[in-house]
């Protein structure tokens, strides 16, 4: 079980991933924001962070730029969960280190993807 961090704007498709990961095993905590993510994350590093790229005030490149920022937090994984499918949008997701999957999207390669992101998880929320 891993510790999931998903942001996305679209509270359909935040419903739908954050229950697809609860029932694949993970805890997830979830926001509509950038600045609710780095509110409510505190100090507890995620193990991998689902971001949407299109959010609001906050684009998840920036998002994850911040959370990389926090201490311990430097090298979480990220996927990145965006309708932008422009080349050059999947190259700055890519080039932060991230997966990036396009919506719309099938649930088992984002599940697949969270765990190929995965580091050894050794604690809990």
């Amino acid at each position: 079980m891993a510790r999931l961090l998903v942001v996305e704007d679209d509270p359909d498709i935040l419903a739908l991933v954050t229950a697809r990961c609860r029932a694949a095993g993970h805890k997830v905590l979830s926001a509509t924001s950038g600045q609710q993510a780095l509110d409510a994350l505190g100090e507890t590093p995620p193990d991998v962070a689902i971001l949407d790229v299109g959010l609001p005030m906050m684009t998840g490149f920036e998002l994850l730029a911040e959370l990389r920022k926090r201490e311990g937090m430097d090298s979480v994984p990220a996927i990145f969960l965006s309708a932008r499918v422009q080349q050059e949008s999947i190259d700055a997701g890519r080039a932060l280190g991230a997966t990036y999957l396009t919506k719309p999207f099938i649930a088992s390669a984002l599940l697949t993807a969270i765990d190929q992101a995965l580091p050894v998880a050794d604690g809990s929320w």
